[in-house]
């Protein structure tokens, strides 16, 4: 393998008193039950459970009945909004991703694209916010191409789902909830809190405390009744105070306003912004049109005076189901991005879960969903998420059929957890002159990390002459001094894989040197180090699976890496030649910040103890199994971890004569949270212990010693 800095190649070797104001930024935590949790002493041999099979206390609504998982919902009335408060919160619908900065930022762009998600009434496998098992859900992975993703179902407060602001955030887009009001609830609803400005502010102020508390940033206003005289002139007013108090207490907020009721309080769709409706405009960031415009509208609105300096804030409406009379929609969606990219709109896409929907077989989700963001590809604009170091993807898109771990299969069955999803390549097929061709696709196959690795395959014909040139990443990254560049990839035969990174322009930046990183004894690196040591054992040198990782050290002064491509040069004589090469992983590491020993994990503790009887877990043991179900919070800064893993073990059962058990993997964390559900473990009495380990983002094992853990005996309650 080989790697080239622009162009220049080198050789690789192989809340209550927050009713009506929202606090100053802080990290929300459910204060009752985090003090207990803290209050725990740290002395294992004191924290002992007394098995009794209660009824779960935990709320229903943020919790599986059966299971206890933690699950993510809206809010079903006005009454449950105005009584909401944040030391009641679903500490686990917490996102835990903050929101990237990106290139260029979302005011500066001009085409905006936003994606509202509405499919099958919401809060489907997403709603499990520590993931579930499913065989092929539905997920979106085409972040690059959009700015603003809107979770929509037909809660009157829809809460999106902490997974999906998780992936949105690690890409830079926006998340928006919902408000809506419909029919005769929604009316009357509508009729009590816009009926004065005390009652628009307490509504206003809710919706301000659940996106700061839940980390998204805004909201789609959607109101779909009519309104009284006195409630369409107070809506306005709450748009307005919204929009403010959103901007004052989230940064990067958006408050978008759906084409609905008119000046007059009549619910009639206008398809376009004009001077019925232009008061809404004014008073918050964006309008969302309805979906039956007509080019006429789309011309009338660009001359119109009320859009002028805004032409970015009109979002037209584009329904992917294609309902009503509507340009294009399903396989012709892209006829409508068209026309609007060409009269100079941003675009709001409405349901493009159309594709998942409309399949009959559901294996086939990811070719369709391929095919469909390539048919809009030419109207969508590319942003470049800024990632500092160090940056790492394996391309996991958050679902699969198996989990693996560095090319081992760790688990074998389907899987879903959208905040398992990493930075996400670019997709795409190229056609090379005569029969050739190239394309990038999620392949579940064959995988390094996650549920699927990036797929590069391809002809090149025999009249190609120069290397295949595969554009996988747009990126703004800064790089260090000194950076250690890995690349993770299995080829088919007779091609040559090289590397090639796309730096910022030459004048700003300088390159000083660059180092293989080879399989010896003495690195050409700094000596001793941990990092560098680790990782040349490995350079170059093909594993059993037959994966190979290729690394060099950068000398670079003031560079930001904005493009990442995998060149594929053929090996033998010009003929039609078929190739295939399998990205396991990237990775840029600062080499200096490897010195840095790494944080522990302290202040391991478990709470919410809920046992269960669950059936066998063999044919040898066919009674009921005892289930134990905990939360777990540690302190760990979470910028530092890719994953958390959780672990347990007997370590005292029973029957003194058994010795303690082995390690056992119970799920992955990707924040300081986590659901212990239905784990079956040793009848009482029993000593167990449950472990805490942190995965290093920069690519070394955290030791041991360094990991939380936390021991719990438990006893059967005494019987009278």
């Amino acid at each position: 393998m080989s790697l080239s800095v622009d162009g220049e190649p080198l050789r690789l070797q192989g809340e209550d008193a927050e009713d009506h104001k929202v606090s100053g930024k802080t990290h929300t935590r459910d204060s009752g039950r985090l003090e207990s949790c803290l209050d725990q002493p740290m002395d294992s041999s004191d924290l002992h459970e007394v098995v009794k099979y209660s009824p779960s206390p935990l709320p229903a609504k943020h919790y599986d009945a059966d299971t206890t998982e933690p699950i993510s919902c809206g809010l079903q009335s006005l009454e449950e909004l105005l009584s909401w408060k944040r030391n009641e919160a679903n500490l686990f619908n917490v996102a835990t991703v903050p929101l990237a900065a990106r290139d260029p930022p979302l005011a500066g762009s001009l085409h905006r694209t936003l994606v509202s998600h509405d499919m099958m009434g919401g809060y489907l496998d997403d709603r499990f916010t520590q993931g579930t098992h499913a065989e092929a859900p539905y997920a979106f992975y085409h972040w690059q191409y959009i700015d603003i993703f809107n979770y929509f179902t037909h809660n009157l407060v829809t809460i999106p789902p902490a997974v999906w602001t998780n992936a949105a955030h690690k890409h830079g887009v926006v998340v928006l909830g919902t408000f809506i009001t419909e029919w005769t609830d929604g009316a009357a609803a509508c009729e009590a809190f816009l009926k004065e400005e005390e009652s628009y502010r307490a509504v206003a102020d809710k919706l301000v405390q659940i996106s700061h508390c839940y980390g998204f940033e805004g909201w789609l206003i959607n109101i779909e009744n009519a309104l009284s005289e006195v409630a369409v002139k107070n809506t306005p007013l709450f748009l307005r105070y919204l929009t403010d108090q959103m901007r004052e207490r989230v940064p990067g907020s958006q408050v978008l306003w759906y084409d609905s009721v008119i000046e007059t309080g009549k619910l009639t769709w206008q398809n376009e912004l004009n001077q019925s409706n232009r008061m809404f405009f004014d008073a918050c960031d964006g309008f969302f049109t309805n979906y039956n415009w007509t080019e006429q509208s789309l011309e009338w609105m660009r001359d119109y005076s009320g859009v002028q300096g805004r032409q970015a804030d009109v979002y037209i409406g584009v329904d992917v189901f294609a309902r009503g009379e509507v340009v294009g929609g399903m396989r012709e969606t892209n006829k409508a991005l068209e026309m609007i990219r060409r009269h100079g709109f941003s675009t709001a896409i409405f349901a493009p879960g159309w594709v998942y929907e409309s399949l009959g077989d559901k294996t086939e989700f990811r070719k369709d969903q391929d095919s469909f963001w390539a048919l809009l590809s030419d109207y969508l604009h590319i942003h470049r998420t800024v990632s500092p170091l160090p940056f790492i993807s394996s391309f996991c898109q958050g679902f699969g059929k198996a989990l693996y771990c560095r090319g081992q299969l760790k688990a074998n069955r389907g899987w879903f957890n959208l905040s398992a999803q990493e930075i996400q390549p670019l997709y795409y097929r190229t056609e090379l002159e005569g029969e050739g061709w190239f394309a990038g696709r999620g392949c579940t196959e064959d995988v390094w990390n996650g549920g699927c690795s990036l797929l590069l395959e391809g002809l090149i014909p025999a009249t190609h002459t120069s290397p295949v040139c595969a554009k996988i990443l747009s990126l703004h990254v800064p790089l260090a001094p000194k950076t250690l560049v890995t690349l993770i990839f299995k080829p088919s035969a007779g091609i040559t894989v090289s590397l090639e990174l796309k730096t910022t322009d030459a004048s700003l930046c300088t390159h000083m040197d660059v180092q293989d990183v080879k399989p010896s004894v003495t690195s050409p690196v700094d000596e001793g180090l941990q990092l560098v040591s680790q990782f040349s054992q490995l350079c170059g040198n093909p594993s059993p699976d037959g994966w190979t990782v290729g690394c060099a050290q950068l000398e670079l002064r003031g560079c930001a890496l904005r493009e990442v491509c995998v060149s594929i040069q053929r090996d033998g004589p010009p003929q039609d030649t078929p190739f295939s090469c399998r990205v396991g992983e990237v990775m840029l590491l600062d080499v200096a910040d490897q010195h840095v020993p790494p944080d522990l994990v302290q202040g391991l503790c478990v709470y919410d103890v809920v046992w269960l009887r669950g059936a066998g877990t063999s044919p040898e043991s066919p009674s009921p199994s005892l289930l134990f179900n905990a939360t777990l919070r540690w302190e760990y800064p979470t910028t530092l971890a890719r994953h958390f893993r959780v672990h347990w073990r007997r370590l005292r059962g029973p029957d003194p004569r058994i010795p303690p058990g082995q390690l056992a993997l119970v799920g992955r964390a990707y924040s300081n949270l986590f659901r212990v559900t239905e784990l079956a473990v040793p009848e009482a009495p029993c000593l167990l212990e449950l472990v805490v380990e942190p995965v290093s983002r920069k690519g070394l094992p955290v030791p041991e010693s360094h990991w939380g853990r936390r021991s719990l005996s438990y006893t059967e309650a005494v019987t009278q």
